[in-house]
């Protein structure tokens, strides 16, 4: 089994010394577009061992004054990209067990669902912290796979539109330089080495959070059939078992987890893991219809802009997305720790990638999610797994389910208490809608960009990034009238999704039984029969 270098486990070490900085490398900054923030190229500032005060005050007054009005009016939004610069302190790890990945802040998570897990405890409206004088006594954990490299059509496409901007580009102006040698080499489908990364820190944060259960017992492990799903619960294990070793009241430690199931994908598999069998559902187009009415509105003034940098280029609004879509892409396959900024990211405006993340997050809102027709019953058959886990009773199920698994012990043992799944961004916007973790979300407008707070926590970077994990927890606390009542909530990326359909507490919790009451539409199976029902105008 592959074991991870010293260098990952000194990041779980470090965890509680660290502070969180921005930008991307000591020796790397982030050159603003001609239209950032302030327009021009601004500072470049590389602060060595002397004091990090004393360079400051040598900055112009103005400059510094016009720094704390942004950081004011914009809350940080923007302030990787003022005087066109991205600040990092040089004792600044990129990527750590306890909040992820550190780099670029808060610019990467503006990738969509291409950004890497970021630990967003800092944007919880309640603690995450397990509460005093509880007691954790489940957890299951649902992941997507780490970063990877496109998927095999997206990096087709890619490919094609490099080469039609080099058979058609004139020349190549200031950010765009980069272009005119550029080679598309980037892979297809794998994990990156840093989604390798991503996954085994993930596991060592399961352990650590959960160390109660975890020192003495192992999780059932399941992941769906795709190499780089199945790669991901591995190295989750490996991080897992490497915090185990580290734990001096660690049990059996000689006995690792295992995947203890994989689960195929297609057409043809039950799979709660992989959506792929409700027919009507696998044909809507209407998430895409959505992106494009977004897109026309937001996008046409970068293709103007791009076309300057680029004259002569015969590239399209899509096209403009693909090369958004680059920057994450490229980021992440560049160096294990992915801290250095690809080129692309720079080619545009802080405003402009607020408008990028809103698109992905449409797309994710009206094919998968609460605006999709059957988005929530594709994540029924896993709502269903769970409170079957939750409650200790056999499934109860008859949408996409595989009844030989769960009827098994075996492939679907009750009395685990620590569970860990593994999936796709996809499938897991499914599953958060079943569990109506999006309840209280309005539908997304097309004609503005609606902020994640104000969509009560949807955003396709905030809920479904490289490496994201949703945590449902069972505990027991003390301070109850009724020791023995167990309550449920949950947590997606370290925030606090106060639940719905239920007595909600304080604390975002409902009591068991009252959940399970609350998913009463999942356990109904909903309207999964429309999922065969052909349409007008079908043959």
């Amino acid at each position: 089994m592959e074991q991870a270098g010293d260098r990952t486990a000194l990041l779980w070490h470090r965890d509680d010394e660290e502070s969180i900085g921005l930008g991307s490398h000591p020796a790397d900054v982030l050159p603003a577009s001609n239209n950032s923030v302030h327009g021009g190229r601004g500072i470049t500032s590389k602060l060595g061992k002397k004091s990090t005060l004393a360079a400051l005050l040598k900055l112009n007054l103005v400059t510094v004054v016009t720094t704390l009005m942004l950081l004011v009016l914009f809350g940080g939004i923007f302030a990787p990209f003022l005087h066109g610069r991205v600040f990092r302190r040089r004792d600044l790890e990129c990527t750590s067990v306890k909040l992820g990945y550190q780099c670029n802040q808060p610019f990467a998570q503006l990738w969509g669902q291409y950004s890497p897990y970021s630990s967003l405890k800092s944007k919880s409206p309640i603690s995450p912290d397990v509460p005093s004088g509880c007691t954790i006594t489940f957890a299951q954990v649902l992941s997507r796979h780490g970063a990877r490299y496109p998927t095999k059509k997206k990096t087709e496409l890619y490919a094609k539109l490099f080469d039609r901007i080099k058979e058609t580009s004139k020349s190549y102006e200031d950010d765009f330089k980069f272009l005119k040698n550029f080679e598309y080499t980037l892979k297809s489908d794998d994990m990156t080495e840093f989604g390798n990364t991503q996954l085994f820190n993930s596991g060592a944060k399961f352990y650590d959070r959960y160390r109660g259960l975890a020192k003495e017992i192992r999780p059932f492990v399941r992941a769906a059939g795709s190499p780089r799903v199945i790669k991901s619960a591995e190295r989750f294990i490996q991080g897992f078992q490497k915090s185990l070793g580290l734990d001096p009241d660690g049990v059996e430690k000689d006995r690792p987890p295992i995947v203890n199931l994989i689960i195929p994908e297609g057409e043809s598999s039950n799979n709660t893991l992989d959506h792929s069998l409700c027919e009507n559902f696998e044909q809507d187009n209407s998430g895409k219809e959505k992106q494009k009415k977004f897109v026309d509105l937001f996008a046409p003034p970068i293709l103007e802009r791009v076309k300057t940098h680029l004259p002569g280029a015969n590239i399209t609004v899509t096209d403009v997305i693909y090369l958004m879509d680059m920057c994450s892409f490229h980021t992440v396959m560049s160096t294990p720790d992915a801290s250095k900024l690809s080129p692309f990211c720079q080619l545009f405006t802080p405003g402009e990638w607020v408008d990028y993340d809103y698109y992905q997050s449409l797309g994710k809102y009206y094919r998968y999610g609460p605006g999709s027709p059957l988005g929530a019953e594709q994540g029924m058959g896993f709502t269903n797994e769970l409170i079957a886990r939750l409650t200790n009773t056999p499934v109860n199920d008859s949408t996409s389910t595989n009844r030989t698994l769960t009827s098994n012990p075996t492939t679907f043992p009750l009395n685990a208490t620590l569970y860990a799944d593994f999936s796709h961004d996809n499938t897991m916007i499914t599953i958060f809608t079943a569990l109506g973790l999006f309840n209280s979300t309005e539908p997304l407008p097309l004609d503005r960009i609606r902020t994640p707070v104000e969509s009560d926590g949807f955003s396709a970077s905030w809920t479904v990034p490289f490496a994201g994990r949703a945590y449902v927890e069972k505990m027991k606390c003390d301070w109850s009238p009724r020791k023995d009542d167990e309550f449920v909530r949950i947590l997606l990326n370290d925030r606090v999704y106060p639940l719905h359909g239920c007595n909600v507490d304080s604390l975002g919790r409902c009591e068991l039984n009252d959940f399970v009451k609350g998913l009463s539409y999942a356990a109904s199976g909903g309207m999964w029969d429309r999922c065969f029902i052909k349409k007008s105008g079908n043959s």
